[in-house]
């Protein structure tokens, strides 16, 4: 059974990093780099500011919480726990890989880019209201397209990519547990719903 899903995990990872032109090399090279998301962070941190005053302590201090998390348990955890190599790094694969641009670190099970981005998108689909549907959806879009970009580059298989995102659902639920508990705690944020 475990060999069936590697190797379907194999085949279509063959598939989706087959899909390959010049200008989605170029826009998932930008995709997948973390500094090039440096001013949307900084956005996202100055909005909740701006608008939560004091309650967005807890807010930005639980989705640290959250990601730190994810990134942790996917890197610190299972990369070297279950030490799957990435597809660019497997003897057996490489030579069939459509490498766009460096092919990271030896271990892929988990990914990190793919975790902390679904951290990061859950955490705030779960504590915001419905007011900002259109915003929730656009993080989760945004969590999808730079885990997918990870495949595209040739650097984690579909399976590293779908684990890192149920770790980073699981620790963002667990950031809002923390979250909820802080609110409670202090009850000066406790009657300031999101909206």
């Amino acid at each position: 059974m475990l060999d069936q899903l590697e190797k379907l995990d194999q085949e279509l990872f063959l598939y989706l990093n087959d899909q390959q032109s010049p200008f989605w090399d170029t826009v998932m090279v930008t995709v997948s780099n973390k500094y090039f998301w440096i001013p949307f962070y900084l956005l996202l941190i100055g909005y909740i500011v701006w608008r939560y005053k004091l309650q967005s302590i807890p807010m930005l201090l639980m989705a640290v919480v959250g990601i730190g998390l994810a990134d942790y348990v996917a890197s610190g955890i299972f990369k070297p726990y279950f030490a799957r190599l990435r597809p660019c790094h497997d003897p057996e694969l490489s030579a069939m890989v459509n490498l766009v641009q460096g092919c990271g670190g030896q271990f892929g099970f988990l990914s990190s880019h793919a975790s902390t981005g679904f951290a990061l998108a859950v955490f705030f689909n779960l504590i915001l209201s419905d007011r900002y549907f259109i915003f929730k959806i656009l993080l989760v879009l945004w969590a999808v397209v730079v885990s997918y970009s990870r495949i595209y580059l040739g650097v984690h298989y579909p399976g590293d990519v779908v684990g890192g995102a149920l770790v980073g659902t699981g620790t963002a639920m667990l950031a809002v547990v923390g979250y909820r508990l802080w609110l409670q705690k202090y009850t000066r944020f406790q009657h300031k719903p999101l909206s």
